[in-house]
């Protein structure tokens, strides 16, 4: 008999036997199956699209999932599993809460900074207070455009 399992006519002529039962009904089961090619051995065309570079991809249906982790009926495992959950999520919202709250002192501190600068500019302005309204009806465009209204109460 071969290697592969397969019984050839030498194998048959060079024992001078008759092949028994078992050998003829492997040699037909062989003959009558196909072997099956995987669909990635078989060769696809070029896609109509030209998009060669894309794949056949497989059914959300179709893809093996796993059961996730058995353990054994421990009970000690599974309460110590939750516990390093539990810790686990714990860590992650507390740097999560964290780096909130520096972000939200950041935007506060900028808040705070403009509207110094902003008190800052207003104090340092150099005005000047124009009493008499016959003044604006002389002045050029240009001076015009550089007036502005301020509340003058508090100088």
């Amino acid at each position: 008999m071969a290697a592969t399992g397969v019984v050839s006519l030498e194998d048959i002529v060079g024992r001078g036997q008759a092949p028994t039962e078992a050998e003829k009904n492997q040699t037909q089961k062989e003959q009558t199956t196909k072997p099956k090619k995987p669909e990635s051995m078989i060769p696809r065309g070029k896609p109509k699209s030209g998009k060669f570079w894309k794949v056949n991809k497989q059914r959300a249906s179709s893809l093996k999932t796993t059961r996730g982790l058995k353990i054994a009926n421990s009970f000690e495992k599974k309460e110590k599993l939750r516990a390093d959950l539990k810790h686990a999520k714990e860590l992650s919202r507390s740097r999560l809460e964290e780096r909130k709250k520096e972000i939200e002192a950041k935007k506060e501190r900028r808040r705070e900074n403009l509207k110094r600068r902003e008190e800052n500019r207003k104090k340092s302005e150099i005005v000047q207070v124009i009493r008499n309204p016959a003044k604006i009806k002389r002045m050029r465009k240009k001076q015009l455009r550089m007036i502005e209204k301020r509340d003058t109460t508090n100088m």
